[in-house]
């Protein structure tokens, strides 16, 4: 296994970071991840416009665009496989043991994992914490996720895939790491941005080629929506079957399902829509 790391390829075994990286010492990162079918990533120029809007956020350099595709061109080439996580890192490089930064410059690496195509729908649990929709970080992809691990975990004990979020005033939000999208009265609708959620890759198709509507939603509709579903890179479209203890039988519903069809089809037409 080939990755990029601060230049060209390496072997995964001896690639090395320092220990004093700000991405690692304090979290001072960005990330994107990236669907790949064979060599070709989805999407791509959306996600390096999100890393940049990111990297403006956290006041680090804009990333170098050409170097990023040659980055993730190489490692794809490097590393063959039929459906991949193409995992771009972008951090503020070798700094002190604090909050400041140092002047070497950021920290690029690009990385490939093998995944599979995730099941029609899923189970997903409410947590007790909050997002808070106007945190400095809000809206930023950053690699401080340990507030998602910990929701994470949660939602496997409890025989589930994903944890959703409200936000500090109680509206429904996101989750870990996707976006969720309620059916009410066959109308779709998603979160606003000023929810606090992050600005999905996948969400954002997905409104534009379904008609969903960016409604405030109170974190109860979950416990009234006719279907609910979820968007993220590797989700795609995913029905979901159970949200905490209530059942939703027969997800996919008749409008996720047409979601799922027409996302499928516009995105296999267009590999960077």
């Amino acid at each position: 296994m080939k990755i990029w790391l601060d230049g060209g390829l390496r072997d995964i075994g001896s690639a090395r970071v320092s220990v004093l990286d700000h991405g690692l010492t304090v979290g001072d990162g960005i990330f994107e991840t990236v669907k790949a079918t064979g060599e070709k990533p989805f999407a791509l120029t959306r996600h390096l416009d999100r890393l940049t809007r990111s990297a403006r956020g956290l006041g680090l350099p804009d990333p170098d665009h050409d170097e990023v595709r040659r980055a993730c061109a190489a490692v794809l080439e490097a590393n063959p496989m039929p459906l991949g996580r193409l995992r771009i890192t972008y951090t503020g490089g070798h700094g002190p043991l604090g909050s400041d930064r140092g002047d070497q410059g950021p920290t690029l690496v690009v990385a490939l994992g093998e995944t599979t195509r995730r099941p029609g729908s899923t189970a997903v649990i409410t947590v007790p914490w909050t997002r808070n929709e106007r945190g400095a970080l809000t809206g930023l992809k950053t690699t401080s996720y340990a507030e998602n691990v910990v929701a994470l975990a949660r939602a496997h004990r409890h025989g589930a895939t994903e944890a959703l979020f409200g936000n500090t005033v109680g509206r429904l939000c996101e989750g870990t790491g996707s976006n969720v999208f309620v059916v009410l009265d066959g109308e779709i609708h998603t979160p606003p941005l000023a929810s606090g959620c992050l600005a999905g890759i996948t969400r954002a198709l997905a409104i534009e080629w379904t008609g969903a509507k960016e409604t405030d939603l109170p974190l109860d509709v979950l416990r009234r929506a006719d279907e609910i579903f979820l968007t993220s890179t590797l989700r795609d479209i995913q029905a979901v079957h159970r949200v905490d203890d209530r059942e939703l039988p027969g997800a996919p519903g008749p409008v996720t399902a047409k979601a799922v069809r027409v996302f499928d089809e516009r995105s296999g037409d267009d590999l960077d829509p």
